[in-house]
């Protein structure tokens, strides 16, 4: 891979590490002055951004070596969190997941965008998308994802990214 390409990634891991950042301190700042439509949206832009890292460093097949060769330098392992993009899919997929839960459930229940429902007594499981503003996990039908490992996860790639960048 030549240099200017590698750089040129890089550049993009430390954008879309940085749009994480930024979407953090916004999710973070709505436990004061709540309001759900940013706490979706900051959530969806961690998610969205982890993503776009993750398929930067473990790509599809064809650009696999691109993946290796990025991940060797910025001294990733591949059972990095962000290796996993399930619970991004889950969200950017949401259509899909509606759809086949309609067609497989006969249940009428149907809680989404649950706040903290384990404080309610309410199980999580019932939650199709649900956040958890005390330990900052997102549930996804009973799947639980740890926003502050993703977080921590990019944090990490964005110092390592640091030897390779301008600024």
């Amino acid at each position: 891979m030549k240099e200017l390409l590698e750089m040129v990634f890089i550049g993009e891991i430390v954008l879309q590490s940085k749009i994480a950042q930024r979407a953090a301190e916004r999710l973070q700042a709505t436990h004061n002055n709540f309001d759900k439509v940013e706490v979706w949206c900051s959530i969806q832009s961690i998610l969205v951004a982890a993503g776009n890292v993750s398929k930067i460093l473990w790509p599809n097949q064809k650009y696999k070596v691109r993946g290796e060769r990025l991940r060797q330098i910025l001294k990733l392992e591949n059972d990095n969190p962000l290796s996993d993009r399930k619970f991004r899919n889950h969200f950017e997929h949401y259509d899909e997941r509606i759809e086949d839960w309609f067609n497989n459930q006969t249940s009428a229940v149907y809680t989404d965008l649950a706040m903290n429902s384990s404080l309610r007594g309410t199980t999580a499981s019932l939650d199709h998308r649900g956040y958890n503003s005390f330990n900052n996990t997102l549930i996804f039908r009973g799947e639980s994802l740890d926003l502050g490992k993703v977080l921590k996860a990019l944090e990490e790639i964005l110092g390592n990214c640091k030897p390779y960048t301008l600024t």
